[in-house]
């Protein structure tokens, strides 16, 4: 397999200074002459909408965007894209009537919102539970995902791959979410315009291989006409990738409620527009749904054009593995290995940027919340701004240690990305009930809350497991409809020990009063738009 070349190392130390560089700039500028722990963990004020909506998406995307999906779509074809299309419409949601909520109640921690509106249990119980989930679920998955991907596309070894995003991701954050925030603005354009070179070469080579000699545009019709199992955006019952994506459920069912839990419950992904005014954060929201429109051309499209040069006899000896098995993860590394020098460093930067720019994301919530919602509530009342930055500082470097010892443990797992999303849907259909109920109807208790947290997974891993345990008498339910009927058992029960019991909550303890969801003409317009263009999208390739 191709390594990098010196000019690829050079594109790429031009791309890590720039990056150090801007961010210390955005650090000097823009300052505050006394620290201030909302300044820092949430730039209060200071974002611009564009900063907040590439902001969003660099947390989101990552080494599994690149690898995962291009392999999806590989083995899947285009219907992988409702993942990213399907995150458009939730984001347009979650600006109407989830964030006005948060920004009228002045709430900085999704842990805050649970204290406010039930009581510090629950808020505690969730604080501690997310501060677990995100060092030792998603800061490792993306350190070993990311390590993964680079050192097979380069001469460093794993552990140094390891070592070198970690760093890099601590001089970012240290920053805070300033930093994080424009220098992020560099980061997707860094890996838009490397996902753009790469898919672009993918279909050069298809065109040439069909001798239409780079021709772009004759290689999409190639493309349609070569895979066309590969167009399907729906997979009916009985369709060998039901299982993965079952049916209308990417639409109506489990995959909403599982983008709604990430976009709108998340910490590191509500955080970057908490901090600014309503109509800033919508605006930057909608600004990340239009890139979400985007994201599926960088990275599974690449991954059907890799298919189709695989069936017309192309690389296959780097899409097997030793014992001949076709591994479909393969595709973006393989595309990724033939561009020439200097076009590989930049996919290389591209990568790196989407995977540091995740960490970062990732570390800011995991200090914000440790800083304001533990070390605040339960060791320092007192603590001054300058303290609970430095606090805030020291989460960082504490939890990114953390993530890359135990990074190399993940080498054990087979289908790790595949695992860990499935972990992480065991708990999310209970907080998005507890996040709902919480916000639009008053009479939820805080002893509901407390139940649906804690049932939430045994709820889960019954479903999960029962066909197993019962030899097929009980269904084996594709793991989005098991979101699905976990979502509205947590509701159930919520709904019933509420109704069962006094409330514990003020009435008013949130305000969602129905002025809130008012938006814009212009919000309104961009909003029809991505809604036209994703009704287009599923018509077409229905």
């Amino acid at each position: 397999m191709h390594q990098l070349q010196p000019l690829d190392y050079l594109v790429f130390l031009i791309y890590f200074i720039a990056v150090s560089a801007y961010g210390y700039y955005v650090y000097r500028r823009k300052k505050s002459a006394t620290p201030s722990s909302k300044d820092f963990f949430l730039a209060e004020g200071s974002l611009t909408w564009w900063a907040i909506g590439a902001s969003l998406i660099a947390s989101n995307i990552s080494a599994e965007h690149f690898i995962g999906m291009s392999g999806s779509g590989f083995a899947l074809g285009l219907a992988i894209s409702s993942y990213e299309w399907m995150a458009a419409a939730t984001l347009i949601i979650v600006a109407v009537f989830i964030i006005p909520v948060y920004l009228k109640n002045k709430i900085f921690t999704m842990p805050q919102f649970l204290s406010v509106r039930y009581n510090d249990k629950v808020s505690t119980i969730m604080a501690v539970f997310w501060l677990l989930v995100y060092v030792f679920v998603n800061l490792t998955s993306i350190i070993y995902l990311g390590a993964l991907a680079i050192s097979s596309i380069s001469s460093l070894s794993f552990e140094a791959c390891i070592a070198g995003l970690s760093l890099f991701s601590v001089i970012v954050t240290l920053g805070g979410m300033k930093v994080i925030g424009y220098t992020d603005v560099v980061q997707v354009i860094v890996l838009i315009v490397g996902g753009l070179i790469t898919a672009y070469l993918a279909l050069s080579l298809l065109a040439d291989r069909f001798g239409f000699e780079g021709d772009i545009w004759k290689a999409l019709g190639i493309l349609r006409k070569e895979a066309p199992a590969h167009f399907h955006m729906i997979f009916k019952k009985g369709d060998p990738h039901y299982y993965e994506l079952p049916g209308m459920s990417v639409l109506i069912g489990g995959m909403l409620i599982n983008n709604l839990a990430y976009w709108g419950c998340n910490q590191y992904i509500v955080q970057r527009a908490l901090g600014a005014d309503l109509k800033t954060a919508r605006k930057g929201i909608l600004f990340a749904a239009f890139l979400k429109l985007l994201i599926p051309v960088i990275a599974v499209l690449p991954g059907i054009t890799m298919f189709v040069l695989h069936q017309n006899g192309m690389f296959q000896q780097e899409m097997t593995d030793a014992s001949g098995v076709v591994k479909p993860d393969h595709a973006y590394p393989t595309l990724m290995n033939l561009l020439p020098a200097g076009l590989k460093g930049v996919a290389f930067a591209a990568l790196t940027a989407a995977i540091v720019a995740s960490l970062a994301g990732k570390a800011n919530s995991i200090s914000t919340i440790f800083s304001l919602d533990i070390y605040k509530k339960f060791f320092n009342r007192e603590a001054s701004e300058r303290k609970l930055v430095r606090v805030g500082r020291w989460a960082v470097i504490t939890a990114m240690l953390l993530a890359a010892l135990v990074t190399p443990a993940l080498q054990s797992l087979d289908q790790a990305y595949q695992f860990i999303q499935e972990y992480v849907g065991f708990f999310s259909p209970g907080v998005l009930a507890i996040f709902l109920l919480g916000m639009f109807w008053k009479r939820t208790t805080a002893n509901a809350a407390l139940a649906g947290a804690v049932l939430t997974i045994p709820i889960s891993t019954v479903l999960k497991f029962l066909p197993a345990w019962t030899h097929g008498a009980f269904p084996d339910y594709p793991f989005l409809d098991r979101m699905t009927i976990t979502f509205f058992c947590v509701i159930l029960l919520m709904v019933g020990i509420s109704l069962a019991s006094p409330r514990t909550a003020a009435p008013d303890a949130i305000e969602t009063d129905k002025r809130l969801f008012r938006v814009s003409p212009g919000f309104l317009m961009g909003s029809v738009i991505i809604c036209g263009i994703l009704a287009a999208l599923y018509t077409v390739f229905w």
